[in-house]
């Protein structure tokens, strides 16, 4: 799958918070949290991507999270959007979070596109503010809103937790996480681009809300023999019971963290893969061959 800016059909610019990117291509320095005209820009364009956000902060310190979160997730998309709109661009593609949905599933229970959904958090709460002003926005002015809810995004570049379980396994370090039966739906990057470039013009993405996955949901413990064999190194894992790493984890004050390990959280793509007539590219672990060459650096 090929990056937008190589794609030979698509001319890109790019919006970002830095001047310039390594893929060299055009660039407008904008900071969302300030007010920002790009009307002008936005004339000549067909379809805008838009990815920013303020996403989960680990040490939250504001007063108000949801108005932070509001702030950019709701203000500044809504009024990318309805600058968007008034300059004639065609369709806007938002890349939301199944976390509009909620924070976790039952077990073999997904989330479904067209759900109602019940956001839990602040960043939930944002996400799931901005796809109801952008719906809005599409009936009142014409122009085509899609929106993309994933779940955990992986690929080159991949942080936080996920980075952190590659490096404890590239180091032989042994979990006691041998024994989780959790489902778990992720997304690739490559499979993310390749459901984006298929929204950009497919008829049928307009006005419509879509889940993504790479479509094999995995515990945890497969996720960490998965990452084992991509760096061609065993996952040294002892199977303890969930419930005793609940337990563990609420006495040391980490119980979000042992959520997001421990606990369920799943997509149903069939509307997807339906009406798009889609389907993910790549697998899992094709999908983390991708982000393994980052543990090749001598500092790491």
């Amino acid at each position: 799958m090929q990056h937008l800016s190589t794609l030979p059909e698509y001319e890109v610019c790019a919006i970002t918070r830095k001047a310039s990117t390594p893929n060299a291509i055009e660039t407008i320095a904008i900071d969302f949290a300030a007010p920002f005209f790009l009307k002008d820009r936005l004339a000549s364009i067909d379809c805008v991507i838009h990815c920013a956000a303020r996403v989960h902060v680990t040490q939250e310190s504001a007063w108000n999270p949801l108005a932070e979160f509001r702030k950019v997730n709701v203000d500044a998309t809504l009024e990318l959007a309805q600058q968007a709109a008034t300059a004639g661009v065609k369709r806007f593609i938002f890349l939301s979070s199944v976390k509009a949905n909620g924070e976790s599933t039952p077990l073999n229970k997904p989330f479904g596109a067209d759900d109602v959904a019940i956001p839990t958090t602040p960043y939930g709460i944002s996400k799931k503010e901005a796809e109801e002003g952008l719906l809005a926005i599409a009936r009142e002015t014409g122009m085509e809103v899609v929106i993309i809810r994933p779940p955990l995004v992986y690929g080159a570049g991949v942080k936080a937790n996920f980075l952190s379980m590659i490096r404890l396994i590239n180091k032989g370090i042994i979990l006691p996480l041998g024994a989780i039966h959790n489902k778990r739906s992720l997304v690739g990057m490559d499979n993310l681009l390749s459901l984006i470039t298929t929204c950009i013009i497919h008829p049928a993405a307009k006005n419509q809300i879509f889940m993504v996955s790479d479509n094999e949901d995995v515990s945890t413990t497969e996720v960490l023999h998965s990452i084992g064999k991509a760096l061609h190194k065993p996952a040294r894992l002892i199977p303890v019971p969930q419930s005793i790493l609940f337990w563990a984890a609420a006495i040391i004050g980490k119980k979000a963290m042992a959520e997001r390990l421990l606990g369920s959280l799943q997509v149903d793509i069939t509307k997807t893969m339906q009406m798009l007539d889609w389907s993910p590219p790549f697998t899992l672990q094709q999908g983390l061959k991708t982000i393994t060459y980052s543990l090749q650096s001598p500092r790491q």
